[in-house]
């Protein structure tokens, strides 16, 4: 069982020691703890410090690409390197590394797939009484998408098993918290809640100018994530509001014409039409929407199996061969006198048919 601890960083030379002396050796239930810096287009001495520090893994950016792509790239590195759990931490060292072993525990056991921390962002002292506000409203609105009961949505401090990365697309560029959580709860991956405690703050955040900014991109990224797994929930209602409302106005004329009484009543009918016309569209792009999102089921089902290719089935798995490698590395099914299998970076190679005298045709 190898367990990755991951820190995207940008510039954090100065707190980025104090994360990696507190991130345990050793965890209970676990053979090796491995560390991963990705360096998001540092500019300081951040790579340099991690290397003193022993750390021997690193993803590097030549630019800056974000918290999220950072994420990603972290993740798609831990499992070529045969992580079978992933923790995400800060390089700011807002949370306490020494939690780790809480925070994997419900992985290890088979209790849950992810596991969040909860910063319990009601006593966090640094945390405006508007922001914990937001905290809290932020939480709700994704729980409603995810369909779940999280806490702290927003909290970065978090273990994935093998399983729910496989399983996970972040497609977002801001940030993967609040796209992860909606995923998992409408896949039905299991989520666990470990309460924690923070650190003091460092440093102001370098993901958002202001908590305004932070709002306004997690709420895109929560439209955004709950569109793609329900897109009739939000169609569907727009569809059956204009339409009655678009029925209200030739209800109210017909009645009028009954009596007598029709002239002058041409721009409600108008009015009407067009709510109609609205709700037809909603309706139409609905289906398109479903039809949409069932192809994008099929996609990730087949993106699931090439990750499994890649990068080997999870431990205990149905299919798990005991080793949790891929199964050309197992030897199970790859043929190297076929095709080679390339190492990390390294081009895949291309066999050419020979050519061959054209045939005759018919």
């Amino acid at each position: 069982m190898k367990v990755f601890v991951q820190i995207p960083c940008l510039n954090e030379e100065e707190t980025l020691p104090m994360v990696l002396d507190t991130i345990p050796r050793e965890l209970p239930g676990v053979d090796s703890v491995e560390i991963l810096v990705i360096d998001d287009g540092s500019t300081d001495r951040t790579v340099e410090v991690a290397r003193a520090h022993g750390v021997r893994h690193f993803v590097r950016h030549t630019r800056n690409m974000g918290l999220a792509r950072s994420f990603r790239d972290g993740v798609d590195y831990a499992l070529a390197h045969g992580a079978d759990i992933v923790v995400n931490t800060d390089g700011d060292n807002q949370y306490k590394q020494e939690r780790i072993a809480d925070l994997v525990a419900p992985v290890l056991a088979g209790e849950a797939d992810i596991a969040i921390a909860d910063r319990q962002t009601k006593t966090i002292a640094h945390f405006s009484p508007f922001k914990k506000l937001m905290q809290q409203v932020g939480s709700q609105v994704v729980n409603m998408a995810a369909e779940t009961k999280l806490p702290d949505a927003a909290s970065g401090f978090r273990a994935y098993s093998k399983q729910s990365l496989l399983q996970l697309n972040v497609v977002t560029q801001f940030s993967y918290c609040m796209e992860t959580i909606i995923q998992a709860g409408n896949k039905r991956l299991r989520i666990a809640s470990v309460p924690i405690t923070t650190n003091p703050k460092t440093r102001e955040s370098r993901l958002f100018k202001n908590i305004f900014q932070h709002m306004a991109k997690s709420g895109t990224a929560i439209i955004r994530a709950y569109l793609m797994f329900k897109p009739h929930a939000v169609l569907g209602w727009l569809g059956t509001v204009t339409g009655v409302l678009g029925l209200i106005p030739f209800v109210r004329f017909f009645i009028y014409f009954l009596l007598g009484d029709s002239g002058g009543r041409v721009q409600s009918l108008l009015f009407g039409t067009t709510l109609l016309t609205l709700s037809f569209l909603s309706f139409v792009l609905m289906i398109i929407a479903d039809l949409q999102r069932t192809n994008r089921v099929l996609m990730e089902e087949t993106l699931e199996r090439m990750k499994e290719i890649q990068y080997g089935k999870p431990r205990g798995s149905d299919t798990d061969d005991g080793t949790g490698m891929p199964a050309h590395e197992a030897g199970k099914s790859w043929d190297p006198s076929v095709l080679p299998l390339p190492e990390p970076g390294q081009a895949v190679p291309v066999q050419r048919p020979q050519e061959q005298e054209p045939g005759p045709t018919a």
